[in-house]
């Protein structure tokens, strides 16, 4: 019995060999040739996407098969970056096995383009090339340069740049780069709001379209500097304040229909959990270097305030009612949780991303 044994553990071991011995004969040999060549697109190729066309095919990216010496499944990867950047960063445009052809349609190029960093509505450079991949080994295709100028779905954005930025606090004047952005409500809206200090009368500005140069600048339609006919021209001359009086302004703009508005304000608050109630403004002050309004008093726990600009209730801010973590003009009352001195603040710096803040001293 036991020399059976013995003799069925052999034969196990014999078959096994023999199993092992024939599949390794049976692989093929992967030697790595021929990269896989780009046919489509061309080199040069302009694509100039359009959130309108988010859903049609951009490219169809078409390339011969790669060689790895036998009958393998290839993996090919689309790669693209940068011009001049060596594929450091490479981002995909996808990859497919087997096949020699991949689409992308323009959402996929335009948010890829946009993951390397692209600057939305404006034409760059970049390179695209095909990996070929069967298991560690990698063939490279030729590289091609293209031009992509993608679109953005954020909620545009405006620039006032002037003489009054240095005052200001925002850098140094005359400069796009620091120039105080204000924004439109959503993709595809025409109307811009966002607050802006002008500390003195004599102020003149302009309107940018983007905060990297003078492409595009719009500015006042009336006839000489320091006008302020509400109304744009591009270029226009530069506009100037209300009555030539500094201060801190609530800027609108309709790209649409050419015109704007600035409105002073001043702001503070109010509320039953203030000294005065609701029937007076406890005055806020401006820091300049903080970009916010604060003060410091005594609330009421269990009680409510509210911000508001002027002493009246045209301009006013109350809690987020929409849940999108920022204040709403008009918005709900806001409580204070316990008795105490507090500092308040209202930042109003982020166009249309407005905050405050009660914090116990």
């Amino acid at each position: 019995m036991k020399n059976i044994k013995s003799l069925l553990v052999l034969l196990i071991a014999v078959f096994a060999i023999s199993c092992s011995t024939d599949d390794v004969q049976d692989r093929p040999v992967i030697v790595p040739g021929d990269a896989p060549m780009l046919i489509a697109p061309d080199e040069g190729n302009i694509y100039n996407l359009t959130f309108e066309q988010n859903a049609n095919l951009a490219e169809r990216f078409v390339w011969s098969q790669a060689d790895f010496g036998g009958a393998v499944e290839i993996t090919y990867n689309v790669q693209i970056d940068n011009a001049g950047n060596e594929f450091a960063n490479a981002e995909s445009l996808g990859s497919i096995i087997g096949a020699t052809q991949l689409g992308v349609s323009v959402e996929t190029l335009n948010n890829t383009v946009l993951a390397l960093g692209a600057t939305p509505f404006t034409a760059a450079a970049y390179e695209v090339r095909v990996q070929a991949m069967v298991s560690d080994m990698v063939l490279n295709s030729e590289v091609i340069t293209i031009t992509v100028s993608p679109y953005t779905t954020e909620a545009p954005k405006m620039y006032v740049v002037g003489s009054f930025l240095s005052a200001g606090g925002y850098g140094d004047d005359w400069t796009p780069e620091n120039a105080v952005q204000i924004s439109a409500a959503g993709f595809g809206e025409t109307s811009f709001e966002g607050y802006v200090y002008f500390q003195n009368g004599d102020s003149q500005y302009k309107f940018l379209p983007t905060n990297t140069g003078w492409d595009g600048n719009y500015g006042d339609a009336g006839d000489s500097d320091g006008s302020y006919t509400m109304n744009l021209a591009t270029p226009g001359v530069n506009a100037g304040l209300p009555d030539n009086m500094g201060g801190y302004y609530r800027v609108t703009l309709d790209s649409e229909l050419l015109t704007y508005e600035l409105t002073a304000t001043e702001w503070g608050i109010i509320g039953s959990a203030t000294p005065t109630g609701w029937d007076s403004d406890t005055d806020m002050t401006y820091d300049v270097d903080a970009k916010v309004w604060t003060i410091t008093l005594d609330l009421i726990g269990g009680e409510f305030i509210k911000f508001r600009a002027n002493d009246i209730w045209d301009i006013n801010l109350g809690g987020d009612n929409d849940d999108d973590g920022f204040m709403n003009y008009g918005g709900p009352d806001i409580q204070v949780e316990a008795d105490g001195n507090y500092t308040v603040t209202l930042d109003l710096s982020n166009p249309r991303a407005y905050t405050y803040s009660l914090t116990m001293n």
